[in-house]
């Protein structure tokens, strides 16, 4: 086989040839729930399978006694582990070093390439490949929960190349989805640091040199009790309805009714602003509503300000957003509330921030909820929620501490974006052979 020809195997081909390479778990009474342990020989979980990817938090394990009698059933570092069932089906990925033996469940397979004619990396990739999944699910049965069995998917065929060419691919595959575990755990490391620095900065603040003030049980002193627990002493706290900005209406939803009919929306002319425009601190300029000059200026007491917030009221409730100070003219409906606040009193966005993600605001929110569920956020709930209000140049500051982490957060967000789309492209072109791997080396 030359290095630029691939033909197609089946999975059964690939094993090593020796007995037992290609094995799914134990199935009935070999192996019971009520048998598993503490520590001890780990198993393979359809939980622990994702797609190229393992996920380690489930974990499960049995004696080292009952492993012997379950040994066919092993798996080691490096062999590939594959799900029977569940979404999508015939997912793969790698065995990690996380434990030196494992054991595959009953919805589980194991199967332990021929590494002198398969490059174990490369496989696996191969097994989750558009090529391979579209097989394996019209090979597999049922409708509710459909399913492959190991005899079924020995038959299912991967592209492969020559050994040499698998083991480039697997290099470049293997160096992204790398550069993609490292962007994944800065971002979540910067959500973790924004969730705790927006709690902090909202309850402590921060002092003339703009340093987190100690907390309340390092200095008391510095602090005073208020309906949201400790706060500093020169902070006040106020409803939203205190803080609005001298405008008529400061708060809408809106229109109703005949006031704005289906049938006057049109293709063009100024947004009509909807729940898929409000997104969690993100402003969707993606409009797909319009309205009429001449309807605009009949209903201009729905017109949007910048810097508004936008809160949901329908479908995912209580997602926030500012307005745009670009935006120009806009409505907004009746599936928001738009609330324009009094910017020399308060930081419209650092109230986005709450209404976002604050113990205080969502809490008061939930009251709003039937069956566990918040199916809107009355006027009411809106006007009397509580925020913690510091001197306006505080408010500067914390404002600016918060903006540049979520200015690194965004680059990292949009680094990583862009690192999973070119996965997905690359995946597929490898993997088929229509993009040559050695110029990406």
């Amino acid at each position: 086989m030359s290095d630029s020809t691939f033909r197609r195997v089946e999975l059964g081909e690939v094993a090593e040839r020796t007995e037992g390479s290609f094995v799914d778990g134990p199935f009935g009474s070999s192996l019971k729930s009520d048998e598993y342990t503490e520590e001890g020989v780990r198993l393979i979980q359809l939980q622990n399978i994702g797609v190229n990817e393992w996920f380690d938090a489930n974990q499960k394990f049995i004696s080292q006694r009952k492993f012997l009698s379950l040994q066919r059933h092993g798996a080691v570092p490096g062999d590939i582990a594959i799900a029977k069932m569940a979404e999508p089906v015939a997912r793969a990925c790698i065995v990690p070093p996380v434990s030196e033996q494992f054991v595959v469940v009953a919805d589980c397979i194991r199967l332990r390439p021929d590494t002198s004619r398969f490059v174990p990396s490369y496989i696996a990739k191969a097994i989750n490949s558009p090529y391979t999944r579209l097989e394996a699910e019209k090979k597999a049965i049922g409708s509710t929960r459909v399913r492959i069995n190991l005899t079924t998917l020995k038959t299912v065929g991967c592209l492969v190349p020559s050994f040499e060419r698998q083991s480039k691919i697997a290099e470049v595959l293997d160096t992204l989805d790398a550069a993609i575990r490292g962007t994944e755990a800065v971002v979540a490391k910067l959500k973790a640091m924004k969730q705790g620095l927006l709690h902090d900065l909202l309850t402590r603040g921060i002092d003339a040199n703009g340093d987190l003030r100690p907390p309340h049980t390092e200095a008391p002193h510095l602090y005073k009790q208020t309906p949201l627990g400790w706060l500093p002493k020169e902070w006040d706290v106020c409803e939203m309805q205190d803080l609005l900005a001298p405008v008529d209406p400061a708060m809408r939803s809106g229109p109703f009714g005949s006031a704005l009919l289906k049938e006057e929306l049109v293709s063009q002319g100024i947004p009509f602003l909807g729940i898929d425009n409000v997104f969690v601190e993100r402003f969707d300029r993606n409009y797909k509503r319009f309205v009429t000059q001449g309807k605009f200026l009949q209903l201009r007491r729905y017109a949007v300000r910048p810097d508004d917030l936008m809160i949901t009221i329908m479908g995912t409730v209580g997602r926030c957003c500012l307005v745009p100070e670009d935006v120009g003219d806009a409505l907004s409906s009746k599936h928001t509330w738009t609330i324009s606040l009094d910017q020399s009193k308060y930081s419209p966005y650092l109230a986005m921030l709450q209404v976002n993600y604050s113990d205080w605001v969502l809490r008061h929110f939930s009251k709003d909820q039937q069956g566990g569920t918040m199916s809107a956020i009355r006027s009411e709930t809106i006007r009397s929620t509580m925020l913690p209000v510091p001197p306006r140049d505080e408010q500067d500051g914390i404002e600016a501490i918060l903006t540049e982490l979520s200015t690194r957060l965004r680059e990292e967000q949009t680094m990583l974006d862009k690192l999973r789309l070119q996965k997905s492209g690359l995946m597929d072109d490898l993997l088929t052979g229509r993009t040559p791997v050695t110029a990406l080396l």
